[in-house]
């Protein structure tokens, strides 16, 4: 159950003229009230006696009674409350115990002997109600309605207990401002997909990833063809920035400007700038003759190195404090920004929305220590600036290996808040992970479709060979990975890494050492990446040649010293 207190307005008639009318999209059905201050109150929607007139006058008579220099300028106070999409529908009786708890619960109408104000709730959908109420009491004070949304947030978890509806995880102030009802019905007469709040959040998100200063950040938001506006101290310092989209504007054709701040509380300047001035000074720290920066390079040599940066970054979350763990969370969805921005149609889509979801479980209360985050950081910038991949070859396949490792970040993720209490952040995090692993699936169909064929015609003696290995290294595992589909793949990588030079035994023993896999759909298919990974196979197996890859094109391809320019050690053998 989600309430909504809005901003306070001048004009009860205004208000009821709504509520009671057809809506802005022929939404609203049957308007009737279901709770009043007294019970008795006039009703236009099912009294045909009744007008919007008579039940105004009898909200606003407090006001109209106090002198006219004495009467509050915004006297309306006006909340929502919405049932979730999973609750069942609620009775007229039901929500109108469901108003008079809410206005008790705000010291609106506080009940007992304490003097309240007048109120009507009014229903014109199933699923939400509209309480709307004059700021003046009875004996013409001014009711205690401080924090009133927060107190209906509280009132609400315990009416959702007690009725046995769907209980929303509560929040912590850190959320991003949501869209209003104006900003979404404006986003469906237009066509958008989104608001234009969440499209400019998504977009100034985008351009910080991996951004290292003020320069970088808005020549993105310039080429993104947002509108910039900066605000500029007399001294010269810039304070901050507004941006909008080109195509949105007000009635007066003006275009619709968002404080960064406003759109999310780690997107205005001054946080912003935390993220630079820690890499910053981290950099100073560093000797001159040791700085030194990473080599443009292609999508997927910058996917390997993302895989990298999330795999190290997992254990940080886990074992690490919490300050430079929560600096790793919000940087992993700097990476999912990056990714989703760079990535091919077929999972664009889906690590858009991944990306989307994370927004919210990359802030806290527990403050980043910025700059130990400075791998995942940089594999963001990385990312950006290697372009777009195809999707196809070693490109597509180092995205299935680089949203592989990302997924287990993100799991990290979800049980490093679940055991802060972070509810909502733990939920969003859990939304990225879906949206993740079907992207996963979508980027990995091709490259482990190949290597499953591959390690099909293995011959007989080393198929053998690879099952004794296993079991070898992962006792407790082994038929359980022997019994999925993905272990021929498996088989396959572990011929590759012996042709190699590798001993698959001890690499499987080392990829299962780093880290649980119960959270793994597949395990070979996680055994398949890290391996692939941490013993620079290629990930693509169309430039193989049998077993063995061909000599010099991993290294041209990751930028990484060539093991198979040498002949390998333990050649494959023909089936």
């Amino acid at each position: 159950m989600i309430p909504s207190v809005h901003k306070a307005g001048s004009r009860t008639i205004g208000l009821l003229a709504y509520l009671y009318g057809p809506g802005k999209h022929e939404e609203h059905t049957d308007p009737h009230l279901v709770a009043s201050f007294d019970g008795m109150s006039p009703d236009p929607g099912r009294d045909p006696k009744a007008t919007l007139k008579d039940l105004q006058q009898l909200l606003d008579q407090p006001v109209m009674a106090l002198p006219e220099h004495s009467r509050p300028a915004k006297h309306v106070w006006h909340t929502s409350v919405r049932a979730t999409a999973d609750d069942r529908i609620l009775t007229d009786e039901e929500w109108g115990d469901i108003a008079r708890r809410i206005v008790a619960a705000t010291g609106i109408d506080p009940g007992d002997v304490q003097t309240g104000c007048r109120w009507a709730a009014v229903r014109h959908a199933e699923d939400h109600i509209h309480i709307v109420a004059t700021l003046v009491c009875e004996d013409g004070s001014r009711p205690d309605d401080f924090r009133s949304g927060k107190r209906a947030q509280t009132e609400c978890r315990l009416i959702e207990k007690e009725l046995g509806l769907h209980q929303v995880a509560p929040g912590d102030g850190t959320a991003a401002q949501r869209p209003t009802s104006a900003e979404r019905h404006k986003a469906e007469r237009q066509g958008r997909e989104r608001t234009a709040r969440e499209e400019l959040r998504e977009t100034v998100r985008r351009a910080v990833a991996g951004a290292t200063s003020e320069e970088e950040f808005f020549d993105r938001l310039a080429a993104a063809g947002l509108l910039i506006r900066k605000r500029v101290a007399p001294s010269g310092d810039l304070l901050g920035y507004k941006v909008a989209l080109p195509d949105d504007r007000n009635a007066q054709d003006e275009p619709v400007f968002y404080p960064g701040a406003r759109l999310a509380p780690d997107l205005s300047l001054p946080r912003i700038r935390e993220r630079w001035s820690a890499e910053s000074h981290d950099q100073d720290a560093v000797p001159a003759d040791a700085k030194v920066r990473t080599a443009p390079s292609g999508p997927s040599a910058t996917r390997r190195r993302t895989a990298s940066a999330a795999w190290q970054a997992v254990h940080v979350i886990e074992r690490g404090g919490d300050a430079v763990a929560a600096a790793h969370i919000a940087s992993a969805g700097e990476v999912l920004d990056a990714l989703a921005k760079t990535s091919a149609a077929h999972t664009r889509r889906e690590l858009r929305d991944a990306a989307f979801a994370f927004e919210r479980a990359s802030r806290s209360h527990v403050r980043a220590e910025r700059g130990h985050d400075r791998a995942l950081r940089q594999a963001a910038r990385d990312l950006v600036h290697s372009g777009p991949a195809l999707g196809r070859g070693e490109d597509g396949a180092t995205t299935a290996m680089a949203i592989d490792m990302l997924f287990f970040l993100i799991t990290a993720t979800v049980h490093w808040h679940a055991k802060k209490g972070h509810a909502q952040q733990a939920a969003a995090a859990l939304r990225a992970a879906a949206h993740l692993r079907a992207a996963y699936q979508l980027a990995a169909a091709q490259p482990l479709g190949a290597l499953y064929q591959r390690g099909r015609r293995l011959g007989r003696p080393l198929l053998q060979r690879q099952t004794r290995a296993l079991r070898e290294a992962l006792p407790e595992l082994a038929e359980q990975i022997l019994a999925e589909p993905g272990w021929y793949a498996l088989a396959a990588t572990l011929a590759d890494a012996e042709a190699a030079g590798h001993d698959p035994a001890a690499l499987l023993t080392d990829a299962v050492g780093r880290r649980e896999l119960d959270t793994a759909e597949s395990v070979s298919d996680v055994l398949v990446w890290r391996l692939r990974r941490t013993a620079d196979l290629p990930a693509d197996t169309s430039n193989m040649v049998g077993n063995a890859p061909k000599a010099g094109q991993a290294a041209r391809r990751t930028g990484v010293p060539s093991r198979f320019t040498s002949p390998p050690k333990h050649p494959a053998r023909a089936d």
